[in-house]
């Protein structure tokens, strides 16, 4: 089985901010993973406020990030 997709992606836009995206997996009948992917309009000036910003908002925990 494949390794789940992290709900939580942050990654480095071309002027240097840093972007989020929210990923969310849901399975169909033969159990293969579907996953649709949200980038929010809103850039960071880090990775760790982006991090902070899914936390207060999504609830999200550590392990749920993802980086690129």
């Amino acid at each position: 089985m494949a390794k789940p997709i992290a709900p939580f992606l942050i990654n480095k836009d071309e002027e240097g901010n840093f972007r989020l995206t929210v990923r969310e997996t849901r399975y169909n009948s033969q159990n293969y993973p579907l996953v649709t992917s949200t980038r929010l309009d809103e850039s960071f000036k880090t990775a760790t406020a982006a991090r902070n910003h899914a936390k207060e908002e999504f609830g999200a925990e550590a392990g749920q990030f993802a980086t690129k």
